[in-house]
């Protein structure tokens, strides 16, 4: 995935947008739990941009920072306290779980000079993939497809497909095999 590097801060239109956001969130989003109120979710972020397929499954203490960079195919479920950082896009395929409390991170920052400036790529989650409990994936990572990320990974670089990974930083332990 390509780097962007952001030498000048976010414009004003996405700090506006990000305000309008925030305020829908805390009054309209996070308000509302339960499983009844998924679509009243998906509705929300919808109108603010996200591309969301059928019969996804959003919790309402999940955080979005922007949902204008969120794409989810069908069959998403995200838990409890995932959070979404969308500085950049974040684009998931279909049947993919991302757990409670894992943290999906479009941004950093440029570490070689001193102003440090923000940096984002795009992240990428392929179909029937799984990000298990608190798993952390990094800037520019794609997830392949039927991947598995374990429970507090840190993953930094791609994942093949079909790969079950672990550890930080995240490394493989062994080819996932659909026992059916």
């Amino acid at each position: 995935m390509e780097v962007k590097a952001y030498k000048n801060k976010l414009s004003f239109k996405n700090k506006l947008f990000r305000v309008l956001w925030g305020i829908t969130y805390n009054l309209f989003f996070r308000t509302l739990p339960g499983p009844l109120f998924y679509n009243w979710r998906i509705f929300l972020l919808r109108m603010f941009g996200a591309k969301i397929g059928r019969n996804c499954k959003l919790r309402s203490s999940i955080k979005v920072w922007a949902p204008w960079n969120i794409e989810l195919g069908d069959y998403v479920a995200i838990g409890q306290k995932a959070e979404l950082y969308s500085v950049d896009k974040i684009i998931i395929g279909t049947k993919v779980a991302i757990s409670q409390g894992a943290y999906i991170c479009t941004a950093s920052h440029d570490m070689t000079t001193y102003s440090k400036p923000l940096i984002t790529a795009a992240i990428k989650i392929d179909s029937f993939s799984w990000v298990a409990a608190d798993a952390f994936v990094g800037m520019g990572v794609t997830i392949g497809e039927g991947a598995v990320v374990g429970a507090r990974a840190a993953v930094f670089k791609d994942v093949e497909p079909w790969t079950i990974v672990g550890g930080n930083p995240a490394k493989p332990i062994k080819k996932r095999v659909i026992k059916e």
